[in-house]
């Protein structure tokens, strides 16, 4: 099933003040479209990338892609003109795509958002595979009040039903088209995001967490808080360990799988000592404590439990703060099992407890020269790193 990318480029940007479209002002030492760009490029599972634009923005187009590289211009095929309104725009994108996959999932983003993460183009992947139409959302944090023409109040919104909506919005390709073409045929051009055409047209729209540090630069103070003198996040690390005496069994877990072995693991949990070792990092990241402050190995639920639970659950608490998770390194010290026939799948599953490409985590295991307890076989340990970077100012 491929998987398409359509940047929506074409607008004015008017309330980004006078000058150039707010896609092709400077941000960093690019454009803004040039980094919105580059994020769909390196996602490994995104096949093609269209954008659309204005007609007279060929030049300013060219200049913003002229940086990107080969492999990303292996990716992106011609721009196509745009519409007098965003529905427009996104439609002339979709009939481009006509003939490249039916069965394709596509993901509309707004060319002005270029802070996305490949964590949340991966959410946005897998919510539309699963449902066929996923959008992002955060948590409204102010109060919502809806009013009538003359500012009077008329409804107080519960604010934990509320979430305020981002893109990309990820669809299956052909649902998506007949919406857009429906919509058109019945003179509707009102739609100001894609899964509200979606559910005018009658199909389920789902919920996927958004982040948010994914604003969309619309205001000349957006561009000012974004620009290199005031960085938009902090580095952290954090460091984590684990350990687990052998026992009874057939299998270790590590990295989510199951390994199989001559002996298993005493522990109160499923004993993966590596998506132990990484919870405790990516919470020592957050300062949060460790993962027996979280879950207590004295509380009975956690008997037994899986631990992608306790991956997910810290990087929940990285998302929450308007955190990105960079990269989860973690290696495995044993005298056996050997861990090279298993790295690329572990890397796989911690990829896809945490959100994040595949290419963000690492696995690496050795041994101890048979030098103490894992040297004489008695257990397994593995230590962590976990890189993320929350907002904030250096």
């Amino acid at each position: 099933m491929a998987v398409l990318a359509l940047i929506v480029a074409a607008g004015r940007g008017s309330r980004a003040g006078e000058g150039k479209p707010k896609q092709f002002r400077p941000l960093g030492d690019s454009t803004v479209l040039t980094q919105t760009l580059a994020a769909f490029c390196k996602h490994a599972a995104i096949t093609r990338i269209l954008v659309v634009i204005h007609p007279d923005d060929r030049e300013l187009y060219a200049a913003s892609i002229a940086s990107l590289g080969s492999a990303c211009g292996k990716k992106l095929l011609p721009s196509v003109a745009g519409g007098a309104t965003r529905q427009a725009s996104v439609r002339a994108g979709l009939e481009a795509f006509v003939g490249i996959d039916d069965d394709a999932v596509v993901l509309v983003h707004d060319a002005a958002r270029p802070f996305v993460t490949s964590a949340l183009l991966e959410r946005a992947i897998a919510g539309a595979q699963a449902w066929g139409a996923a959008i992002p959302g955060i948590q409204v944090t102010d109060t919502i009040k809806r009013v009538d023409e003359s500012g009077k109040v008329v409804e107080t919104p519960p604010r934990p039903q509320l979430r305020a909506i981002q893109t990309p919005q990820a669809f299956a390709l052909a649902p998506l088209l007949a919406a857009h073409r429906k919509a058109a045929a019945a003179d509707r051009n009102d739609f100001t995001d894609d899964g509200a055409l979606m559910e005018w047209a009658g199909h389920d729209v789902r919920m996927i967490e958004g982040e948010t540090a994914n604003i969309k630069l619309t205001h000349p103070e957006d561009f000012a808080m974004s620009s290199p003198e005031l960085p938009h996040y902090v580095t952290r690390v954090g460091t984590g360990f684990d350990v687990h005496v052998f026992g009874d069994g057939d299998h270790v877990m590590l990295g989510g799988i199951s390994v199989a072995h001559a002996r298993g693991v005493v522990a109160h949990s499923d004993g993966d000592v590596v998506l132990h070792a990484l919870t405790d990092a990516v919470l020592g990241a957050l300062a949060e404590g460790d993962i027996g402050t979280h879950f207590p190995p004295s509380d009975p639920q956690w008997r037994g439990a899986s631990s992608d639970r306790f991956l997910a659950y810290a990087i929940d608490r990285v998302r929450a703060r308007g955190g990105i998770v960079d990269l989860l390194d973690a290696t495995i010290l044993a005298e056996s099992p050997r861990i090279g026939p298993h790295r690329e799948p572990m890397q796989a599953r911690i990829a896809e407890i945490a959100g994040i490409d595949i290419s963000s985590v690492s696995i690496k295991a050795t041994t101890t020269e048979k030098l103490g307890f894992t040297g004489r076989g008695e257990g397994i340990a593995a230590q962590a790193v976990a890189t993320i970077r929350l907002p904030g100012r250096t």
